[in-house]
């Protein structure tokens, strides 16, 4: 079931049931079988419109050694597909052919393919169900090596061009998709992830488990799932009999919810507890959930008692989450906390400048200093506004410039201004209370001096995106614990104290207006 593209850049021409044109002769009736299979359940599963729009024109290339490799005749409808279509793709296609064990997608400049719509295509689908099945009772039968139950890939060598992009597939559908842009190479590098960005590349070159588990917090877009999916590409290139596992804390719920459904548990017991590296993203989000807080308590301690390396991502550090047992707590500790803290000017016009040069655009030093000086939430809502400039040039053919960023940005912009930094807290608090700022990061324990100190971190909590530590810090270094404690003070107080709770929402209306 090999056959070479001879030329993944011709033109598709015209095709036969999503088949490109002059690729039609070399493939062999399973691979084209298994294509229309897969072609009829994603119209069944998206809808006529989706299918037509994203998904016919997407065109069969060739299936070698053990990958399918599809042509898009456009960048945005290759990423569109990658993001939005490329799991069930590659879901569909495993469970026709085992033997295929990756889906690729390579942009094909020219004619789109083209969808079977006469009788005869019809025909010719009903015909490609019944070879795809026979050819998967087949390879039923068919041994597998190890490697084949890995859960994760290796990301495509890229040559510059960043014309492909590719997704693993496992035998048992556990791991989530990995990201072909997140690798180490794709990180940028600055003071406020060095430490966490340091722990992961050390983790993932180990051949041992150096500190078991790594526990990365901070918050939105900031690169803890760039760093998770980093770790997992570099242990399948370099280390490839060892089995990874990535996934969010809510599909390991969700998994668990089901398997008790189906009275199934010891599989799922069996499932995640026999692989190398399990990986769980977001795990706050079992706050509040016993069954599933104990049943990854109980999978936590039989990984770590067999030597098996875990990693896990929150948007706070193991002290602060809530509704969180305090043994699990306690164990998500035990290991090496890495907190990434919210991007520098420096890191941001860093990171702008790599996306730039990776995409192939050259945008002027102005209107990238501007972004990087207006835009300081997250990583991820600077990428959307770079990606939005850059798509509006392309399709407009307008020149970037500063005006043009100022014209497209404009309501990202306005959210950007009304964000409220802590410094802007701390001085209308002290103004409010008739104190000097200087007294927000000093040590005096003075009521009139602590309370209106508790009212400035409350509201930084409440108004800014910063984790409790990076709060305690811009008030004289003070522990997360310390902000944790005037947060709930405040709170308490809010519905017990008329007067204060009038200040708090005066200074809200301040400080939002």
């Amino acid at each position: 079931m090999q056959h070479a593209v001879r030329d993944t850049q011709s033109a598709l021409g015209q095709s036969n049931g999503g088949i490109a044109g002059d690729q039609h002769a070399a493939l062999d009736d399973h691979a084209v079988a298994t294509w229309q299979v897969v072609r009829e359940k994603l119209r069944a599963e998206f809808g006529a419109t989706a299918y037509r729009y994203w998904l016919e024109p997407v065109a069969l290339m060739a299936v070698e050694a053990g990958v399918a490799r599809l042509g898009a005749p456009t960048r945005a409808m290759r990423d569109w597909v990658t993001q939005h279509y490329l799991d069930r793709i590659q879901n569909f296609w495993h469970a026709e052919d085992s033997d295929v064990h990756f889906v690729e997608i390579n942009i094909v400049s020219g004619a789109t393919a083209q969808n079977d719509a006469s009788a005869s295509g019809s025909s010719s689908a009903k015909s490609a169900s019944a070879n795809a099945t026979t050819a998967r009772a087949k390879s039923a039968r068919t041994s597998h090596s190890p490697e084949n139950n890995t859960v994760v890939s290796a990301p495509p060598q890229s040559n510059g061009s960043g014309r492909t992009a590719i997704a693993s597939m496992s035998d048992d559908g556990i791991s989530a998709a990995l990201d072909p842009r997140y690798t180490f190479d794709n990180f940028v590098l600055g003071k406020p992830n060095e430490f966490a960005y340091a722990a992961a590349r050390r983790l993932a070159e180990a051949e041992s488990v150096p500190f078991n588990p790594l526990f990365l917090y901070g918050g939105v877009g900031l690169g803890k799932t760039h760093l998770m999916h980093a770790i997992a590409w570099h242990i399948r290139r370099t280390q490839p009999h060892r089995t990874v596992i990535y996934l969010s804390a809510e599909k390991f719920m969700y998994r668990f919810i089901r398997a008790l459904r189906d009275k199934n548990t010891v599989d799922f017991k069996d499932q995640f507890r026999s692989v190398d590296v399990l990986m769980v993203d977001d795990v706050q989000f079992i706050s509040g959930k016993d069954s599933t807080q104990e049943e990854f308590f109980h999978t936590f301690n039989a990984l770590v008692d067999q030597g098996r390396q875990i990693i896990v991502s929150a948007d706070k550090s193991p002290s602060d989450l809530e509704d969180i047992e305090e043994r699990l707590r306690s164990r998500l500790g035990s290991g090496l906390v890495a907190d990434i803290h919210a991007t520098t000017y420096e890191l941001r016009l860093g990171i702008l400048e790599a996306k730039a040069e990776r995409q192939g655009v050259e945008l002027p030093q102005r209107v990238m200093e501007f972004l990087a000086h207006k835009i300081t939430a997250n990583v991820r809502e600077l990428e959307g506004a770079l990606n939005r400039v850059i798509a509006h040039s392309q399709l407009v053919g307008r020149e970037i410039g500063l005006e043009m960023v100022q014209d497209i940005l404009h309501d990202v912009l306005r959210a950007s201004e009304r964000r409220v930094s802590i410094e802007e807290i701390q001085k209308r608090v002290a103004e409010h209370f008739n104190i000097k700022v200087s007294d927000m990061h000093s040590a005096r324990r003075a009521r009139a001096v602590a309370r209106p100190r508790q009212v400035a971190m409350y509201l930084s909590k409440q108004l800014t995106t910063h984790s409790l530590p990076e709060i305690g810090r811009k008030f004289g270094g003070r522990d997360h614990t310390t902000v944790m404690h005037a947060v709930r003070k405040i709170e308490e107080l809010h519905g017990t104290d008329p007067s204060l709770c009038e200040d708090i929402d005066l200074l809200r209306r301040m400080l939002e207006s």
